[in-house]
């Protein structure tokens, strides 16, 4: 496979000492770090924890260590920081920017673990023609297949970018028909978060169109299907999928007001380790706060504050187990900056080096909601427009703020008017309501764990390496062109679209016939079904299998 690779590349994983660090191993910690490592640990890392908070700038990171008044965990493991550009960009996409952290290979806005069609970066080298849009194998896969088990859990739809990044491929990111019903059959034994409506056929926006079910699938695999925070706490099953909502959760500090049935990212983070870490043979799970990003698009500092605190609890549960086991690495990490967010805005050009802290944090700690769960408040004709402004913290609206506020025409129009009232109370600024392309803080604890100015890409490799395999020798088994696989068997491919919502690849040679249902992990010849080890994947119009399935064809198709 012609892979994608850096021509620039900077600090390796070994790291760089600076002034008043250590050096233990390969990596650079401080005094404080050094202490809190464990004691004894074991040959190999057989835990990972990949964790991400998406779309998180670090003044974001800032401000929420300010509202909180104390030291975040994530402070404690601090280690460097993360290079986040994609293949054709200064500033990345959820989706490539997941793809780096999953397969190791830089990629194009909205493709999902596969790799790129342009590239147009400065540092990297070009793809091949016959290596565009190809699916390249993500961490999850590589950890099953050496007998880990494996989870995924997030605050958004399951389906969304970064989560589809470890566990799914498509070339648009937008595709939760394609993205779930892959994540269903990618044999996971532990799946959380939102999005049952792309699990089932409907009416929703995202409901299913090609009439199957994939809860009953869930359901029929002997996952315990939950949807509620009691019933995922009362689970005793080793396989766990939690749909808590059909499309996102909500953020933190609305949940208890507005959907107190839901888990915290910390309760999914702390029963997801608690269910992997009973196989012997070690565990790789990844978790996303999801929706700072989406607070940071929307401008709401709030919301910002709300789930990096959340995810901060959650990194907790996670370093707290891996202290007591001794053989987990965990990696945290935001895939990439939001918003432009600064503490000190135009009312601090002149005097801000006098201006307190205080300034900054009381308006924000007066806010009960976060921007989408206050103006869920709004009845129809805006009539409660000073009581759900109220709920933002902003209380005592001045002259200015109610006629800015009553312009308002819409319930869209308000949350807008809201943060940009509240970010001028707590004298901070946004440059845009877009990603950024700063390099982000990395943490990490544990064995492999890595430190430095590091590239995205860098952290797939820790990870395959911490659990023993090479994530390009497993693309060249997972993902062969299917025309080409078969052809070397004598056999011929073609597309069965008589259902165009779940096409079919046909293989024959002969008398001999296999069908290979696409986005499943199943092959049938001569009435027989058997599990492969990768689900089948189209990609821009070519189809890819794994090896496994050109060698069942040849066994058992005579």
């Amino acid at each position: 496979m012609v892979k994608l690779r850096r021509k620039i590349i900077g600090l390796t994983l070994a790291g760089t000492v600076a002034v008043g660090s250590l050096v233990v191993g390969n990596s650079m910690m401080t005094p404080t770090q050094a202490k809190s490592e464990p004691k004894k640990q074991g040959k190999k890392p057989e835990n990972v924890i990949m964790m991400v908070m998406d779309g998180t700038s670090s003044t974001a990171t800032t401000l929420a260590r300010w509202y909180k008044g104390e030291p975040l965990a994530m402070d404690e493991i601090m280690t460097g920081g993360v290079r986040t550009y994609p293949a054709e960009s200064a500033i990345t996409d959820s989706a490539p920017a997941g793809t780096a952290m999953a397969t190791g290979n830089k990629s194009n806005s909205g493709y999902v673990g596969v790799l790129p069609s342009l590239v147009n970066s400065p540092d990297l080298e070009q793809i091949s023609e016959e290596d565009k849009f190809r699916p390249v194998a993500n961490i999850m896969e590589g950890a099953e297949r050496t007998g880990r088990a494996t989870g995924i859990v997030a605050t958004s739809e399951i389906q969304h970018a970064t989560p589809a990044a470890f566990s799914a491929h498509h070339a648009d990111r937008d595709n939760f028909e394609v993205l779930g019903e892959q994540q269903v059959y990618q044999d996971m034994e532990v799946v959380l978060g939102g999005g049952k409506e792309a699990l089932q056929p409907g009416t929703g926006e995202k409901s299913r169109t090609d009439n199957e079910d994939l809860v009953k699938v869930i359901q029929e695999k002997d996952y315990d299907f939950v949807e509620t925070k009691d019933e995922l706490l009362k689970s005793k099953s080793n396989k766990i999928w939690g749909s808590f909502s059909n499309n996102d959760l909500a953020y933190d500090m609305d949940r208890e007001k507005t959907n107190p049935e839901q888990p915290t990212l910390a309760e999914m983070t702390s029963k997801s380790i608690e269910t992997l870490s009973k196989d012997k043979d070690g565990f790789s799970l990844f978790v996303e706060g999801s929706k700072t990003d989406w607070a940071a698009h929307a401008n709401d500092p709030i919301g910002m504050i709300s789930d990096v605190l959340a995810f901060d609890a959650a990194v907790a549960e996670a370093v707290d187990f891996a202290k007591k086991d001794g053989n987990t690495t965990v990696i945290a990490v935001t895939d990439h900056g939001n918003s432009g967010i600064s503490i000190g805005n135009s009312n601090t050009t002149k005097g801000y080096d006098t201006t307190p802290v205080a300034k900054y944090i009381e308006p924000l700690k007066k806010a009960k909601m976060t921007v989408e769960g206050a103006t869920s408040k709004l009845k129809d004709d805006l009539s409660n427009l000073e009581e759900v402004a109220a709920l933002y913290g902003l209380e005592n609206l001045t002259s200015d703020e109610k006629e800015k506020l009553k312009a308002a025409q819409t319930k869209e129009e308000v949350g807008p008017i809201l943060s940009k009232l509240l970010a001028n109370r707590a004298n901070i600024g946004f440059t845009t309501g877009g990603h950024t392309g700063e390099d982000v803080f990395l943490y990490a604890y544990g064995p492999h764990k890595p430190s430095g100015l590091i590239d995205n890409t860098d952290i797939a490799k820790t990870m395959a390496k911490a659990m023993g395999f090479d994530l390009e020798e497993l693309t060249d088994k997972l993902f062969l062109d299917a025309e080409s696989a078969f052809k070397k068997v004598n056999a011929t491919v073609k597309i069965d679209k008589t259902d165009k919502t779940n096409p079919v690849l046909v293989v024959t040679r002969n008398n001999s016939k296999a069908e290979l249902p696409v986005n499943k992990d199943i092959i049938r010849i001569k009435g027989k079904e058997y599990e492969l080890d990768s689900v089948i994947v189209e990609s821009n119009g070519k189809f890819y299998v794994p090896e496994e399935a050109v060698n069942l064809f040849k066994k058992h198709a005579r």
